[in-house]
């Protein structure tokens, strides 16, 4: 099956190359192309006016006020909570006692939480600090840019003219057709 196949694309390709060489009746069977250079005579840039983004970085400095404690201090806690254990430590007895004693450790540390953040001067307080803040902002401005060339160029003695992408130089490459006239 697999060599019936490749016989079969091998004749199909051979008659489609055949065909695309030969027209038909009255046609022409051959057609040669090559490359040559002709003389540049003169070339004028093509322009446009464009418009162009220039992207700039901006930063400043701002002054944000924040709210918060004004130091990290657990003194306050700890020391409720060694005289609140011991004020629990000393009621009860055997098991009562311990249950006391953590009590009372825990509730002295609520309550030199409470005295930290309520004296005057220490605790939440408002403070304000630099922080600096950056934007990209686009300056705009036109400009004219070369988007491409008008060649005019002789071959043969005769002259022709075409546009390019790009500065040709002294000589431009160019194609040339030849087929029979009859």
């Amino acid at each position: 099956m697999k060599i019936l196949t490749l016989v079969s694309g091998t004749v199909f390709l051979s008659m489609a190359l055949s065909g695309a060489a030969y027209a038909g009746p009255g046609k022409h069977k051959h057609n040669y192309s090559y490359q040559e250079y002709a003389r540049v005579i003169k070339v004028r840039p093509i322009t446009e006016i464009v418009e162009v983004s220039t992207p700039r970085q901006e930063c400043w400095t701002e002054h944000v006020t924040r709210h918060g404690h004004s130091h990290t201090s657990y003194t306050p806690e700890i020391v409720g909570g060694i005289i609140g254990a011991a004020v629990g430590n000393q009621f009860g007895g055997g098991s009562g006692r311990k249950v006391a004693t953590a009590a009372g450790a825990l509730l002295g540390g609520s309550i030199g939480r409470d005295y930290k953040y309520r004296r005057p001067h220490g605790g939440y307080h408002a403070y304000t600090e630099p922080v600096q803040r950056c934007e990209t902002r686009h300056e705009y401005h036109s400009e004219e840019r070369v988007v491409g060339y008008k060649v005019k160029y002789r071959y043969n003695g005769r002259v022709y003219h075409t546009r390019t992408d790009r500065h040709p130089g002294d000589r431009i490459p160019i194609r040339v057709n030849v087929t029979p006239a009859y």
